[in-house]
């Protein structure tokens, strides 16, 4: 008999799961759909970063690099992602859980219903996701080589290794989930079972603590942004910050939403109206609960909107960033005095004639390039004990290029003349702003502080990569600057260091890169074959490779914006659902003493309101400081365009707003569908 009452639970119990899933398909479902957009995310990335093929494309290597770093952060968020979703949807299954035990199974029985769930959710998610990859795989694949601009033609194959990864990975996570749910069951008695989604919530203590320190660490975390500059620690600061924010917006919607409503409820004429009364009680019923909620969606809508703002940002400013960083299609080195600029206009107007291209640029000059640290407006050696040291040292050092004021003019086609106390100066950073500068003893009047200067573009938030030119009168002034330069670094052989510097030839074609190749290899055979050359780069080539670097990163930016926007959605549908079942009861309460359906309309109205908008102005406000170091995160990519900045963050802004709306509008609808008739849970 024994041996028979056990098979008969075998066989009932997988039986009981199903239907459990079916009965309870509006929080199911919803679990079931975010496991497989998770299964379906993970093995079409972890297919794409094991294909063979994204490490032989050329120039593929940094994009590689990129995806293994997305690689970890996509672990992280999808692990948290669905380990969330199981503990709203073990909430809402407690009185049922607690009904089973009441009717006769024990707590055995419930947990191996709950294995049987897992296991259901867990094949349909695997096998969903895994079907959805394999159809979609290779679009995407598609999709990674176009924001890289790599070769499009090319055959992509599944690798083993993925699916088995994505199977051991999500085995992982779902028997966590399972665990989290077999630990409540064995700890909860049922009479705790049969009330725990209906439990009220005592007030948290220290209120008025959890206040100060909110606003503490949010001022804290906007301090951080506000004031960051680029330099080592942006990246310190960047999450300081980020911590700041998060524990500072958990504390104050814990403790501001609360005395918020406290408030409410302490004026007679607010919270003795039909639809406030319900409204304020009701999150008031399970006010930490409510607070964690809105901290969630504040955080994730701030997310959301960062990412997608630096994802587009970065898609419309590509072409300004890898000419920034290099403006020239080619750089040649030569010794001093080793090449002239008609040999050099006769090879490229050769070229141009068989290629059919045309040179925008031809510059040829002589520069000195130096490394020196700026104090004020003294030039001086660098050096750590100037008062700065370890990773920090190159905040106020500099690349320094001495330049006549012939070649000058030559580049800049100008007619800029000087006296030989004089200089001409250049950042491509923040402006020089003295009237005078020490160099290395030697002092010069500013007779101008140039505005632009063609190979080092200009960008004041260039705290980063800045560089200065200084120009002066002619080669005698030069060389007594070197010689100082020299003496103060302690140079023992000072006439073949003052004799020293280099000749430079640096050409910039009309067209696009891929035009340009057959063009630049012939230049770069001809410039190698001249005597003096040293060195060589193509900054065509260089753009190339920026580009498929920062294609990965565009790719990992959407995919994780999609990711982040899909646990919003999730976190916002699940908290509604489930308080809706909590309030039904109280609704049906209220419609049998005389609440209209307009009423109830109105309070769900309200209620939802509250939901939406408290986390959409907290969002908005992070958003607003966090921009400040979006900017200066995005320099650190080369990235200087405010305007492509600011527009990209009005076009985000605008969607978002758009979608949670329409996100609000589909809530509130399915909100007032479970409390408008009550009934049984």
């Amino acid at each position: 008999m024994e041996k028979t009452g056990k098979s008969s639970a075998v066989k009932i119990l997988p039986v009981m799961a199903l239907k459990g899933i079916i009965r309870n398909g509006n929080v199911y479902f919803p679990y079931l759909a975010a496991g497989i957009f998770s299964v379906f995310i993970y093995f079409v990335y972890v297919s794409i970063l094991y294909n063979d093929i994204i490490k032989i494309l050329p120039k593929s290597s940094y994009a590689w690099i990129m995806l293994w770093i997305g690689k970890s952060l996509l672990v992280l968020i999808l692990l948290l992602f669905l380990i969330y979703a199981n503990s709203f949807l073990m909430k809402r299954r407690q009185k049922e859980f607690g009904l089973y035990h009441i009717l006769g199974l024990e707590k055995k029985h419930i947990g191996s219903m709950l294995f049987f769930e897992t296991a259901l959710i867990y094949a349909a998610a695997l096998l969903g996701g895994v079907v959805f990859g394999l159809a979609l795989s290779k679009l995407l694949f598609m999709v990674l080589l176009r924001m890289c601009r790599l070769p499009v033609d090319v055959q992509f194959v599944i690798h083993s290794k993925a699916l088995r990864e994505t199977v051991i990975y999500f085995l992982c996570i779902y028997t966590v989930n399972l665990l989290e749910g077999l630990i409540q069951v064995g700890k909860a008695k049922p009479i705790e079972l049969m009330s725990g989604s209906r439990k009220g919530e005592k007030e948290p203590k220290f209120l008025w603590l959890s206040a100060i320190l909110g606003v503490t660490a949010i001022a804290g975390g906007y301090y951080f942004s506000v004031t960051s500059e680029l330099n080592s620690m942006i990246f310190i600061d960047f999450f300081l910050a980020v911590f700041c924010v998060i524990v500072g917006t958990y504390l104050l919607f814990a403790a501001g939403s609360i005395a918020f409503l406290k408030w409410m409820k302490s004026r007679k004429g607010v919270y003795y109206k039909s639809g406030n009364f319900i409204t304020i009680s009701g999150m008031l019923y399970r006010m930490k609960k409510n607070a964690a909620g809105l901290s969630n969606i504040c955080i994730f809508s701030t997310m959301v909107i960062i990412t997608l703002i630096c994802t587009a940002a970065l898609y419309a400013g590509m072409d300004s960033i890898v000419h920034f960083i290099n403006p020239y299609d080619m750089t040649a080195q030569y010794g001093k005095g080793k090449i002239t600029t008609e040999e050099t206009e006769r090879e490229i107007a050769a070229l141009e004639k068989k290629y059919g291209l045309k040179a925008e640029r031809v510059d040829v000059y002589e520069q000195t390039e130096l490394s020196v640290s700026q104090s004020g407006n003294r030039f001086t050696v660098r050096t750590k004990e100037d008062g700065v040291s370890g990773v920090d040292a190159y905040a106020e050092d500099y690349k320094l290029a001495l330049m006549t004021l012939e070649d000058y003019n030559k580049i800049e086609n100008g007619a800029v003349s000087l006296a030989g106390n004089e200089a001409l100066i250049y950042c491509s950073g923040s402006d020089y702003g003295f009237d005078t500068v020490d160099f290395f003893g030697k002092e010069f009047l500013i007779a101008e502080e140039a505005e632009k200067f063609f190979p080092e573009p200009k960008a004041k938030d260039n705290t980063f990569m800045a560089s200065y030119l200084m120009v002066v009168k002619d080669e005698t002034v030069k060389d007594a600057c070197v010689r100082a330069f020299g003496e103060a670094n302690g140079v023992e052989d000072m006439d073949a260091f003052a004799a020293g510097g280099a000749q430079f030839v640096r050409i910039l074609l009309q067209g696009r890169d891929k035009e340009k190749t057959d063009f630049l290899d012939e230049f770069a055979q001809w410039c190698q074959s001249r005597p003096g050359f040293l060195k060589i780069s193509n900054g065509a080539e260089s753009r190339n490779e920026l580009e498929v670097m920062y294609g990965a990163l565009l790719f990992i930016g959407v995919l994780f914006g999609i990711i982040f926007f899909m646990c919003l959605i999730l976190i916002m549908y699940y908290k509604q659902i489930t308080e809706g079942y909590e309030d039904r009861n109280n609704f049906d309460i209220m419609q049998k003493v005389g609440m209209s359906d307009t009423e109830i309309r109105g309070t769900v109205r309200r209620q939802i309101l509250m939901v939406f908008g408290l986390p959409l102005v907290g969002a908005v406000l992070h958003t607003a400081a966090g921009m400040f170091m979006v900017k200066g995160l995005m320099a650190a990519l080369s990235f200087f365009r405010t305007d492509i900045l600011l527009g990209s963050t009005a076009g985000v802004a605008v969607l978002f707003i758009a979608v949670y709306g329409a996100s609000y509008m589909i809530t509130a609808r399915a909100y007032y569908g479970i409390v408008k008739h009550g009934g049984r849970d």
